[in-house]
């Protein structure tokens, strides 16, 4: 378990909302940066999500996700999938540098710079919890309910 206390940021959000991170009430935040709305990849780890986020709530955790698409096409990639989270738009990367996600991947043969798929665990107070960096998709968002669930515990 990480002591990292992340600094406040904000970005906008879906909803036409202002995501700040000191506003977050619930015990938990699991952020998950995603590389591009409407891939497969990303569809389906936000899908995952989805499926799981009552269980989330349950837990006093809330989700969101994050990736540099500007906010018509988050709204349009939450309202095609019915994700009942917030996505954030981070098309300037300063939550991606933040957090360290920004990487140089090979993408068809080519060196591209992009968002490596990463989530995180936070409390209230903004204090890391956990990390997953390359993420595989598969099983993904259970695990992160699973480390939930075992802090939920203590």
């Amino acid at each position: 378990m990480s002591s990292d206390l992340i600094p406040d940021f904000e970005l906008a959000s879906t909803s036409n909302k202002l995501f700040r991170l000191s506003d977050i009430k619930s015990r938990y935040l699991v952020i998950f940066f995603y590389p591009k709305d409407d891939t497969p990849g990303c569809t389906n780890e936000s899908q995952q999500f989805r499926d799981l986020y009552p269980e989330f709530v349950q837990m006093d955790c809330e989700v969101v996700g994050i990736s540099r698409d500007n906010l018509k096409s988050h709204e349009k990639f939450r309202e095609k999938y019915d994700l009942p989270y917030d996505l954030l738009s981070d098309n300037g990367e300063t939550v991606c540098e933040l957090f360290g996600v920004i990487k140089m991947k090979n993408m068809y043969g080519k060196q591209v710079r992009g968002i490596e798929r990463s989530t995180f665990v936070l409390d209230r107070e903004g204090k890391l919890y956990n990390a997953w960096r390359g993420v595989k998709v598969p099983g993904h968002a259970e695990e992160v309910l699973t480390f939930i669930k075992s802090i939920s515990a203590v």
